[in-house]
C-alpha cells in the first residue's frame, strides 16, 4: 500500500512552493477563456428578460438578422422566463457592439405571470406561483431527537433569536463564459468551469454527439466559488450560434448578467430556541429555517452546527421566489448556519455568566478542536477580553471572539493519470482536472518532483483539457486529496518502469534502485549511479504509465477554529480587524504556502 511515508523527510511535499504559474499570471501571460481569440471568431450578446415571470408570445428578429454584420440570431419563443434575466434571444455579430446594439432591435411580445420576489410574501397561502407547482414551500425536512420541551424544562437559560443571512453573489473575477467553434460535428468549447469533464457531458447530451466529438478547454479561470460546474447556458448558446453562422463565438457574461443568472448563494432565516445548564451543557435546540435558492438550488444549512444538544427538533424547507437559481457557494450552507450558531452560542454564554471559549469546550467532544481552543486562546490573548460585554471604556470598544468551522472534503475514484517520461528528461503529468487559481499545477508536480527526486520545474503538469485522462470537478476541497494520489501512483508506475530498462546497465536489480538528487544510485552502492538524463536518453520512446487514485494517501474532514480581536467605533460604526488567529487542521498540507494563502484569504 503506497503511503506519503515520513513526512518530515519530504523535500517538497509539506514544503512552501512558489506557483509554477505565477510569473505567468502577474505579465498577463496566462490565458483565460475571456482572452481566447480565434481567426474569424463572432461576438455573442444575450436578450434578458426585463420581467420576474413571463410567457415569450412572440419574437421578431427580423430586423437584428438583417442589421449589417449579424452572423446568426436565435430565440426562444413560447417558452416561460422565469426570472428577470432569463434568456430570450441571442445575437452573433462581427463585433461585441454590433451584437449589443442587435438586441435592441428584436421584438418582443410578453404575457405577463403572476410573480412573487419576497421570501415572506411568497409563504402566504395565497402568494403567487413562482413556478407551474403546488405551492412555493418545497418538501419540508425535519430532524426529532429526545424529547425538547423536557430540554428546555432542565434549562437554566433559554435564547429564542432570529438569524439571517442574505443571498450572496460569487462575483467571480472572470465573468462566465465560453468560446465555441464547430470543426464538421466536432466541437471544441473554451469555457470558465470548475468541471471541464462535466462540460464536455452536457454538451455531448444537449447535442447528442459521441464522446470523442465533443473537446472542453480550461487552462485558467478567474475564481468559481462553486458557481462554475456542470454545462451552463451560456455554453450551449456559444455553441448553438456558432453552428447557425458557421464560425467560432465568444460568448461572456455581463457582469450585471453575473448577479441576475450566475448563480448565488442561498438566503437563510433561522427561528432557534436553545437552552443549556448552569454548567454549560446544552439541553435543547429547536429551529425552524428557510430561505431561498431564486427559481432552483436548495439552502438548507446543518444546524445544530459542531455544538451538540440531546434534545433537538428542526424543520427547514426551501421557498420559490421568481429570482435567478442559487448553486453552490463556497461550503454550501455553512458559512450561514456557523454565523447563526456562534451568535447563539456567545448568548446563551452571556444569559448564563460563563466563558464563550468555556461554554464551547463543554459542548464540543472533538479532541482537534480543543487543542485548537488552547493554543488560540493563548496566541488572541484571550484573558484580555472584556468579561462583560461593551464594558470598555471610551468610544472604541474592543472585542475579541471565537468561531468554529467544520467540512467533508476529501478524495475519492474518478481521477485517472497519463505519465510520460521522455527521452530528453521530461515528465509530462496529464489529467482532466483544472486549476480554480488554487495552485493545482503546482502541487501536481510537486508530488511527481518528489517520488522521482527532480526539481518543480522538471515537471510539465497538463491539466484543464479533455483530451487527457479524466478527472472530478474541482470544488469542495477535494482536488488536491482526489489528484495527488492518483498522481503519486502512477508517477510510481513510471518510475518502475525506467528503473526496469536502467538496471542493466547499472548491474543491478529494479529492487535494488532508488532515484535521489537527479541520479538513478544503486541502493547499497552509490558509486553506482547515472545521471537522470543520460538514463532517460537510453530510452528508445517515451514511458507510458496510466493509473488513477488509490486509497490511504489522502481521507475528509478538516476543522478549524479562529479568533479575532476587532475595534468598533461606536459613533461612527467603524469596524477594524486588528488581529485574527487562525488554526486548522489540513492534513498533510502538499503546498504549505498555498495553504497558507487559502486560510490568509478566508
Amino acid at each position: 500500500m503506497l503511503t506519503w511515508g515520513d513526512t518530515e523527510k519530504l523535500s517538497l511535499v509539506g514544503h512552501r512552493v512558489p506557483r509554477l504559474e505565477g510569473a505567468d499570471k502577474v505579465t498577463g501571460r496566462s490565458k483565460y477563456t475571456y482572452d481566447v481569440n480565434l481567426g474569424g471568431m463572432l461576438y455573442g450578446a444575450v436578450l434578458r428578460c426585463p420581467h420576474p415571470h413571463a410567457r415569450i408570445v412572440r419574437v421578431d428578429t427580423s430586423q437584428a438578422e438583417q442589421m449589417e454584420g449579424v452572423k446568426a440570431v436565435q430565440h426562444y419563443e413560447g417558452q416561460t422566463a422565469r426570472f428577470a434575466g432569463d434568456e430570450v434571444a441571442a445575437v452573433a455579430a462581427v463585433s461585441q457592439a454590433i451584437a449589443e446594439d442587435a438586441l435592441s432591435l428584436i421584438e418582443v411580445e410578453y404575457e405577463l405571470l403572476p410573480f412573487v420576489v419576497n421570501v415572506e410574501e411568497a409563504m402566504k397561502s395565497d402568494a403567487p406561483k413562482a413556478l407551474e407547482t403546488d405551492g412555493n414551500i418545497r418538501e419540508t425536512h425535519t430532524h426529532d431527537e429526545g424529547d425538547v420541551e423536557e430540554g428546555f424544562e432542565e434549562s437554566d437559560a433559554i435564547v429564542e433569536a432570529t438569524y439571517s443571512a442574505p443571498v450572496i453573489a460569487h462575483v467571480c473575477a472572470e465573468v462566465h463564459g465560453a468560446v465555441a467553434k464547430w470543426d464538421d460535428d466536432n466541437l471544441t468549447v473554451w469555457t470558465s468551469t470548475q468541471g471541464v469533464v462535466g462540460v464536455k457531458e452536457g454538451l455531448q447530451w444537449h447535442f447528442d454527439l459521441p464522446e470523442g466529438n465533443v473537446r472542453v478547454i480550461t487552462q485558467h479561470m478567474g475564481g468559481g466559488f462553486g458557481s462554475k460546474f456542470g454545462a451552463q447556458s451560456y455554453d450551449i448558446i456559444a455553441a448553438e450560434l456558432a453552428k447557425k453562422a458557421g464560425a467560432p463565438v465568444k460568448l461572456m457574461l455581463t457582469r450585471k448578467d453575473e448577479f441576475l443568472c450566475a448563480g448565488n448563494r442561498p438566503s437563510l432565516t433561522a427561528h432557534i430556541k436553545a437552552g443549556a445548564k448552569k454548567n454549560g451543557a446544552l439541553t435543547a435546540f429547536q429551529m425552524e429555517a428557510y430561505g431561498t435558492g431564486g427559481v432552483g438550488g436548495a439552502g438548507s444549512s446543518p444546524l445544530p452546527y459542531i455544538y451538540q444538544a440531546p434534545n433537538v427538533r428542526t424543520s427547514q424547507f426551501d421557498v420559490n421566489i421568481n429570482t435567478g437559481s442559487a448553486c453552490a457557494m463556497r461550503a454550501p450552507g455553512h458559512p450561514p448556519a456557523a454565523f447563526a450558531m456562534e451568535s447563539l452560542m456567545d448568548e446563551l454564554a452571556e444569559q448564563l455568566g460563563i466563558d464563550p471559549l468555556d461554554f464551547r469546550r463543554a459542548n464540543d467532544e472533538d479532541e482537534i478542536r480543543h487543542k485548537q481552543y488552547a493554543l488560540g486562546a493563548e496566541r488572541i490573548g484571550w484573558e484580555r477580553r472584556n468579561k462583560v460585554p461593551g464594558s470598555g471604556e471610551g468610544v472604541k470598544q474592543r472585542g475579541i471572539g471565537v468561531g468554529c468551522s467544520i467540512w467533508g472534503g476529501g478524495g475519492g475514484p474518478g481521477t485517472q493519470v497519463r505519465v510520460e517520461i521522455h527521452p530528453d528528461g521530461e515528465v509530462k503529468v496529464m489529467t482532466a482536472s483544472q486549476d480554480l487559481g488554487t495552485g493545482t499545477r503546482t502541487i501536481i508536480a510537486q508530488v511527481a518532483a518528489e517520488e522521482l527526486s527532480l526539481r518543480v520545474e522538471d515537471i510539465t503538469p497538463l491539466i484543464g483539457d479533455t483530451k487527457y485522462p479524466p478527472s472530478g470537478a474541482s470544488g469542495g476541497s477535494t482536488t488536491a486529496a482526489s489528484v495527488t494520489p492518483a498522481i503519486k501512483a502512477t508517477v510510481v508506475d513510471a518510475k518502475r518502469k525506467l528503473f526496469a530498462l536502467i538496471a542493466p546497465i547499472l548491474e543491478a536489480t529494479p529492487e535494488e534502485l532508488i532515484v535521489e538528487a537527479g541520479k538513478i544510485y544503486v541502493k547499497d552502492n552509490p558509486e553506482l549511479c547515472i545521471p537522470w538524463h543520460e538514463a532517460t536518453a537510453k530510452l528508445a520512446e517515451p514511458i507510458v504509465a496510466v493509473g488513477g487514485w488509490v486509497e490511504g494517501l489522502s481521507g475528509s474532514g478538516v476543522t478549524g477554529v479562529q479568533f479575532a480581536e476587532v475595534e468598533v467605533d461606536t459613533e461612527t460604526g467603524e469596524v477594524k480587524v486588528l488581529k485574527i488567529v487562525a488554526l486548522h487542521d489540513c492534513g498533510l498540507p502538499v503546498n504549505r504556502l498555498t495553504v497558507e494563502s487559502q486560510i490568509i484569504g478566508g
